[in-house]
């Protein structure tokens, strides 16, 4: 390979923890129950792993798959695989089995590192994963695994504490592969590179002032699009991880406390769990909490709720074909002197595009720019430095997504004058009653401002005469009753008639590991032998 040029070096993540091992030597990097490992010991751990995956026989531009909970070797992941010259291939944890050999044959990983908590998802295909050639097991927990493999400490201890020798000759080069959910068809590989994944932390470092003396608690997985890019961008600056195997939010209120917390970040439901759980209303953080909300639009009446225990909200977009975050809800100073409603309402907004993004643009059936007006809806379209680089080993759905030189994202938006998006629904989640569209983001936005409800997600469900119409599925807060009727003669003070739900069903609501409600689980029962609208 040629020599770089003095005045270029390849970004990569990689950097950051070179940097940060050096300048924070002895100050916590990883906080995991009783463990505490400094920034010093993370790097070492760090090296062992690439040593010990390299003279595993890993080489450059192979991938090594994991599923794990947060937890430090999960960390470790993010460093240490692409040390080795490989792409890491973080897996939901809470797929089936099936869906779990897809993608590790899909992938071709060579080694999985895996939590024995979820060897149960393994032993059953383990015949079926035709290129897996070595499990590496962790065991964090007491749970036992009739999977052969090695012990991660044991693993770790077979590599060196020094830096292994690399040269990124290339920024687009594949850092990690993070699967689709799958829900329209089989998972597909967004592929993210180490500049991309270099940028992106910095992007959300910035936005969301993450820094040194910064506490970060992993309420997000780490596995979802590498945890936001946050698993990168706290070593980037040197900030305190607080490992989480499982959100529970009275652990997550006593963490908040006892660690000094300043940062977390989740999914709307997840926030609605925290805001309910009988802890939120002693709990006495000791510092301020910068809590960033993305995954699904949040409404402004769970914004002002948040803002209300004095936390300060940070809005953010994306797609796993992102690297998650892609826009955020940029905030105006002279905002600070509206009513809490409008602040709130402001912040609901997806926004625009980080700073090392291009500006998203909103786009109708023939990709032309829609009028800024907050009225016209169209399709929100992305590029830069934090898109992948396509789908791996499928060209064909990379083609149909990159078209036009722009990625299409599937979300129906509309933008304001001053060139902030603002999602109304997914392509596939829009209601098209009696010829009219209705957003359910909308309606859902309306049922959340009733005081007994908890959760809520609105479907299309099949109608005779308008085609469709709205359904709302609806999860009371607890100690509290609500009836249908009670809620309609609500939301027809506050929607037009033909966009309020014909029926309301109560009860709990299917979701992802991330608090993302799986709305087409909802879809497939009230669609049950009609043939449209099954996405």
């Amino acid at each position: 390979m040629a020599e770089l040029p003095v005045w270029f070096s390849p970004l990569t993540p990689l950097q950051f923890l070179r940097r940060s091992a050096r300048v924070f030597a002895n100050r916590t990097a990883v906080v995991h129950g009783e463990q505490r490992y400094s920034y010093a010991e993370f790097a070492e751990r760090v090296n062992r792993l690439a040593w010990a995956l390299k003279r595993a026989g890993i080489q450059p531009g192979d991938r090594v798959a994991y599923i794990c909970p947060n937890t430090p070797a999960m960390l470790e992941g993010h460093f240490g695989v692409p040390l080795a010259g490989a792409a890491i291939v973080p897996i939901n944890v809470r797929l089936s089995s099936d869906e779990i050999a897809y993608i590790l044959n899909h992938s071709g990983a060579r080694i999985l590192v895996l939590d024995t908590e979820f060897s149960r998802l393994v032993e059953p295909v383990r015949g079926r994963l035709e290129r897996l050639e070595r499990i590496v097991l962790v065991r964090d927990t007491e749970a036992p695994s009739a999977l052969e493999g090695d012990e991660y400490e044991a693993f770790l201890r077979t590599g060196d504490t020094t830096e292994p020798e690399w040269t990124l000759g290339d920024e687009g080069d594949t850092i990690s592969i993070n699967y689709t959910s799958g829900t329209t068809g089989r998972p597909k590989g967004a592929m993210m590179h180490h500049r991309g994944a270099y940028l992106n932390a910095l992007g959300e470092a910035l936005e969301t002032r993450l820094w040194s003396d910064s506490v970060y608690l992993w309420t997000l997985p780490m596995f979802h699009c590498n945890g936001w890019c946050f698993t990168w961008a706290t070593i980037a600056v040197g900030a305190a991880n607080v490992c989480l195997r499982k959100v529970e939010p009275a652990r997550v209120w006593q963490l908040i406390e006892q660690e000094g917390v300043t940062h977390f970040n989740g999914a709307p439901t997840v926030m609605i769990s925290l805001l309910n759980d009988p802890a939120a209303k002693t709990a006495k953080p000791l510092r301020k909490l910068t809590i960033c909300v993305a995954g699904a639009p949040p409404s402004p009446t769970l914004i002002g709720q948040l803002e209300a225990i004095g936390a300060e909200v940070i809005h953010v977009y994306g797609l796993t074909e992102t690297y998650g975050p892609h826009t955020v809800s940029e905030w105006q100073r002279e905002w600070d002197t509206l009513p809490a409603e409008e602040r709130a309402r402001l912040k609901a907004r997806q926004g625009v595009a980080y700073i090392i993004a291009d500006p998203v643009r909103v786009v109708d059936d023939q990709d032309r720019d829609v009028p800024c007006d907050g009225q016209t809806m169209g399709e929100v379209l992305m590029r830069g430095n934090n898109v992948m680089t396509g789908y791996f080993e499928n060209p064909q759905a990379t083609a149909e997504a990159f078209r036009g030189g722009w990625f299409h994202s599937g979300d129906l938006a509309v933008m304001d004058p001053q060139g902030y998006i603002e999602l109304r629904d997914r392509k596939k989640d829009i209601i098209i009653s009696g010829g009219e569209n209705i957003s359910t983001i909308e309606v859902e936005r309306a049922i959340y401002q009733h005081p007994a409800v908890l959760e809520v997600a609105v479907i299309a469900i099949p109608d005779e005469k308008w085609g469709e119409v709205p359904k709302a599925f609806v999860v009371p807060k607890e100690g509290m009753s609500l009836t249908e009727a009670e809620l309609i003669a609500f939301l027809r003070e506050r929607l037009a008639h033909f966009k309020v739900p014909k029926a309301i069903e109560f009860g709990p609501l299917p979701k992802t590991s991330t608090g993302k409600i799986q709305k087409f689980i909802l879809r497939e029962k009230e669609w049950q032998g009609y043939e449209k609208r099954i996405h």
